[in-house]
């Protein structure tokens, strides 16, 4: 385990390595953690150069993050040409779900994020974690719990009738290779039609892009199709606001509530954090704080509250 400074705060770390099966030029394949007791904070913040022709995609899917993560992290910068010398930043630090289960997937349609948690081969508890494309609006993946039913790959894709109704030039089936929007694996679930799987078209992850189904990066879901049975519990949540804790500090995290949910936002982030002391103990809030950050909603975790020294 090693300790990573994250704006003057040491968050604790554990990161296991997963390999990925395909070659995709620096991109990483998903991040992956050992769960820790009194923890639901890992990773840290990185920044980078903008470098030479590299957008804030390329260096999105380079770090195993979405468009929408680097875009709201780095407001004003030109996601297809940024300066040469603009500093990115890069939010690779990550609060877990709320209530997230000891095992399952976990798609957070708000953060447009996966969470897979399992045990790894020596027991432990562990969970990946990788950006997701998301339904689009008048076709948004529905909240819920599903299973994996079946699992293909190199998978044919039948046209859904929603498809060809926009284009009805489309063919009834399209088969493996590069025109096939499911990409090389899906996981099929319980109902619904929908999956999760690959894509054709990377710029979508990260967006709300799809019928209702679960897009991930190439080297994302082929790292994750081998480790998920069929059977596997999928949740589909919707939590623009999140709360952990980590090193005696409770962090909030703020997307954009696109469906406009969340009715008063002060309200459920402090709620959040009540539940967050029920783990760490009484706290003290930097309300000023949170206030700015429910108002930029730029999806980078903060400490926002500490834990309340003893006077005995």
């Amino acid at each position: 385990m090693s300790a990573i400074p994250v704006k003057g705060i040491i968050v604790a770390v554990c990161t296991v390595c997963i390999a990925c099966v395909v070659d995709v030029s620096q991109a990483v394949c998903m991040h992956v953690f050992v769960l820790r007791d009194g923890q639901t904070v890992y990773g840290a913040m990185k920044k980078e150069k903008a470098g030479i022709r590299r957008t804030l995609l390329d260096m999105a899917r380079d770090n195993g993050l979405g468009f929408n993560q680097i875009a709201a992290a780095n407001p004003g910068l030109d996601p297809w040409v940024p300066p040469e010398d603009a500093e990115v930043m890069l939010p690779t630090i990550f609060v877990l779900p709320t209530n997230y289960p000891t095992s399952g997937i976990v798609v957070n349609l708000a953060e447009m994020r996966l969470y897979y948690f399992f045990n790894g081969e020596d027991g432990s508890a562990r969970f990946a974690t990788c950006p997701v494309g998301v339904g689009r609006e008048g076709y948004a993946t529905e909240l819920g719990v599903y299973t994996i039913y079946t699992k293909a790959e190199n998978p044919v894709w039948t046209v859904p009738p929603s498809v060809r109704a926009e284009d009805p030039a489309m063919p009834l089936k399209v088969g493996p290779g590069p025109d096939n929007p499911l990409g090389k694996y899906i996981l099929r679930f319980s109902r619904l039609s929908y999956g999760i799987h690959g894509t054709n078209r990377p710029w979508g992850v990260g967006r709300r892009v799809s019928h209702g189904c679960i897009r991930l990066y190439a080297e994302d879901i082929a790292a994750l199709y081998p480790m998920v049975p069929v059977g596997t519990l999928v949740r589909i949540i919707y939590e623009p606001v999140k709360v952990g804790w980590a090193v005696g500090r409770c962090w909030l995290q703020v997307f954009r509530d696109f469906e406009n949910r969340i009715a008063d936002p002060l309200s459920e982030a402090l709620a959040c954090i009540a539940l967050c002391e029920e783990k760490t103990g009484p706290v003290y809030l930097d309300l000023q704080k949170i206030k700015r950050m429910l108002e930029l909603k730029s999806g980078i975790p903060r400490p926002v509250a500490r834990v309340q020294e003893s006077k005995n």
